[in-house]
């Protein structure tokens, strides 16, 4: 694959995931906030961005979204085989919820 095509897949992502988070935020921000695993600020900020802005942000080519987990418990759980997946997918989710949410410096 191109650099270009990647950059381009980059902020292909980068504006479905910001226009998905703007939806979730104005819609119910304490879900959103979960799902999403952002903090109160960052679904604040999210929630005024104009068009213009949220267009600016999803211009970047860097990545906006990322995994919640780095825990191989989790994966595990999200990817299970198991005959009950929504066993373990309520028990990943308990565990992802008990992550704080992610502060960048």
């Amino acid at each position: 694959m191109e650099t270009n095509q990647i950059l381009d897949e980059i902020r292909e992502i980068n504006l479905g995931y910001m226009l998905l988070a703007q939806q979730l935020v104005r819609e119910d921000k304490v879900a959103a906030i979960y799902r999403l695993g952002i903090s109160q600020e960052i679904a604040d900020i999210i929630e005024c961005l104009s068009s213009s802005q949220l267009l600016r942000m999803a211009a970047s080519n860097t990545l906006l979204c990322r995994f919640r987990f780095n825990d191989h418990l989790i994966a595990e759980l999200l990817i299970s085989h198991e005959s009950d997946k929504a066993v373990s997918h309520s028990h990943a989710a308990i565990l992802m919820a008990g992550q704080p949410a992610e502060v960048i410096a």
